[in-house]
């Protein structure tokens, strides 16, 4: 089972709850995950299709092609800005 959990108003708008308990039968990716959970996850696959989502696997900074396994922690947060890179202080 793989835990999903939405981050932002975004994608908790674009799904019924913000944390997903998901059954998987073996490794795959975070993009795979989310198409084949369409019923529970369709909106959030949106987001991603247009790059706007931060992903991070287990507390590691990840991507869509990121492997997911049974246990695993999947966190999604919407970047409203795909050019922002998260630098929050610039020091000069």
């Amino acid at each position: 089972m793989v835990t999903v959990l939405l981050f932002g108003q975004t994608l908790r708008q674009s799904a019924e709850e913000s944390e997903f308990q998901l059954d998987v039968t073996g490794p795959m990716t975070v993009r795979a995950l989310l198409e084949a959970n369409q019923d529970k996850l369709g909106g959030v696959l949106a987001y991603l299709n247009k790059g706007e989502l931060v992903v991070t696997v287990n507390r590691k900074v990840g991507t869509e092609d990121s492997m997911v396994r049974d246990g695993d922690t999947v966190k999604l947060t919407h970047q409203f800005n795909p050019s922002y890179d998260g630098a929050t202080d610039i020091i000069p």
